[in-house]
């Protein structure tokens, strides 16, 4: 399939001049902390040292699972498709921090298990009402697969502004984005599984088996990952996941600026790495999630850089949807207005230090 080629922002001028402005507000030397960095790379993403955050949006992705049926979650397959209904009715986390911070909300059927009536901030892109069993086969076939990532590039195509902020739903999908870590980190599964919706510790030792049996029932396919990543998202991934991989390709080949939020959308995240390594300029992580596997992710995506990936708020949170995202985003705005806005010691008449 054709993968969105990424070029290197890497631009020592751009850097320098943003650096020189951040240095010379009236402030004592990087006072403000992760604050510039962040206001940097934003900088860096927008190619410009005055960066402006404009129409930003906020899609959540929604897949249902067949490894659901294996007593992975601790809630039915229903949920998925019932708080679908509930994002676009507004009564979720995700759409009460939306409306707060001025989101733009699309929420997209990738492959959920419930035919939806056609309805305002609904996207259909269903591949098909869940994935298989990856338990006892692929999770997608392959055309399946390039199918759910194509329609992620399709919707970030066909959405407006510099900035998308990513969430997702589906019932089972820490048990793919576990055996995702698993396979593309090489780690064991039993250390990238947590408890998901809330499992208790038998319930955590029963997930985990399951997904050892995945493991053995795809044992080719977790040897090669690394150098095969989409054969492992067929294997063990799910729509929304993949789904959510194309939109990081398309967002990230249009230097979007793209926030990351927890375990699910960072499992996305190190496919897209896998395929584009330079992905990971373009990625502001909001959030530490409170599933164990979500530090292995972020060491894992820390290999090679200059610094070690950092999110931008430690909250506990673990919900997903986007929430982490939608909290963090205030952070971005502030650190395109310290730039825009904040005098300089020159302008202020202030002195600098000595």
């Amino acid at each position: 399939m054709n993968i969105p080629t990424l070029p290197d922002l890497t631009n020592p001028a751009l850097a320098a001049r943003l650096q020189h402005k951040l240095d010379h507000k009236t402030k004592p030397l990087a006072s403000l902390g992760r604050l510039e960095a962040l206001a940097l790379q934003l900088g860096l993403i927008l190619d410009t040292d005055t960066p402006q955050l404009t129409a930003p949006q906020l899609l959540v992705c929604a897949g249902d699972h067949g490894l659901a049926a294996r007593g992975v979650s601790a809630y039915p397959s229903d949920v998925t498709w019932q708080m679908v209904q509930n994002f676009l009715s507004g009564g979720a986390a995700v759409s009460v921090l939306a409306r707060q911070h001025g989101l733009a909300l699309s929420v997209v059927d990738c492959g959920v298990r419930h035919d939806f009536a056609a309805q305002p901030g609904l996207l259909l892109h269903k591949v098909a009402p869940g994935t298989a069993d990856s338990s006892a086969g692929l999770a997608m076939t392959a055309a399946q697969c390039h199918q759910a990532i194509a329609n992620g590039v399709e919707i970030v195509n066909n959405l407006p502004g510099n900035a998308v902020l990513l969430g997702e739903m589906g019932i089972g999908n820490t048990s793919a984005a576990s055996l995702i870590l698993s396979g593309l980190a090489d780690l064991p599964i039993s250390t990238c599984t947590g408890a998901g919706t809330g499992l208790d510790a038998a319930g955590v030792a029963r997930k985990v088996q399951v997904l050892q049996q995945v493991r053995q029932q795809h044992a080719t396919v977790f040897a090669n990952a690394p150098r095969q990543p989409l054969a492992l998202l067929a294997a063990v991934g799910g729509f929304e996941i993949a789904t959510l991989v194309g939109a990081i390709l398309q967002a990230a080949a249009q230097r979007r600026v793209v926030v990351v939020d927890g375990f699910i959308t960072t499992a996305a995240v190190l496919v897209a790495h896998a395929l584009q390594p330079l992905v990971l300029q373009r990625c502001v992580f909001a959030h530490q999630s409170g599933e164990p596997g979500h530090a292995l992710m972020l060491a894992h995506l820390s290999q090679n850089q200059a610094q070690a990936l950092r999110p931008l708020l430690d909250l506990g949170l673990r919900l997903g949807e986007g929430s982490g995202a939608a909290l963090a985003w205030p952070l971005l705005q502030s650190a395109c207005a310290i730039l825009a806005q904040m005098a300089s010691f020159e302008s202020a008449g202030v002195a600098a230090a000595l």
